[in-house]
């Protein structure tokens, strides 16, 4: 998953919501993109990879997603921020926000903060609102994560600091 605003301009992203676009494989050890071979990136080489990416302007950052997700629109309409979401990362903007309630509740309840003071913080109405949230895009109920009775890798917290 890359940052709210980065994305490949030339895959579909809103059919990448949920799915998965093969890549043509060229080699054992290359697949295509872009009309180029590339090598698969293995742990050692995938800055230099994303760094490659970039170069040929294959991997590109919307400034625009950044600036509204930081409260600040640059001047543009609601609905125009809502265009670029959906044609830059695939998903509203709302539903970005959601994603980043889930993960900060989830750091709380996992640093041990009660279900109550974890609603509060983390801004949800109530405790059903929370346990629906966290079961949709974390797969874990409140209690699971309070008390780590499940503690494998979670899809949605792959990074280590929430957006503000």
């Amino acid at each position: 998953m890359l940052k709210p605003g980065v994305f490949l301009p030339h895959l579909p992203v809103r059919s990448l919501v949920d799915d998965s676009v093969n890549l043509e494989a060229s080699s054992n050890t290359t697949f295509w993109l872009g009309g180029s071979a590339w090598q698969f990136p293995t742990y050692e080489n995938a800055d230099t990879f994303v760094d490659r990416l970039v170069h040929e302007g294959l991997l590109v950052r919307d400034p625009i997603i950044e600036a509204a997700l930081q409260g600040h629109l640059n001047d543009l309409t609601l609905r125009s921020v809502q265009y670029r979401f959906l044609q830059s990362i695939g998903i509203t903007q709302n539903a970005v926000r959601q994603i980043e309630r889930a993960r900060s509740a989830t750091f709380l309840l996992q640093q041990g903060v009660s279900i109550l003071d974890t609603i509060v913080q983390a801004g949800y109405y109530d405790q059903s609102h929370l346990t629906r949230s966290l079961g949709h895009f974390i797969g874990q109920t409140p209690a699971q994560l309070l008390h780590h009775s499940r503690p494998e890798q979670l899809s949605f917290l792959y990074k280590t600091t929430p957006f503000p």
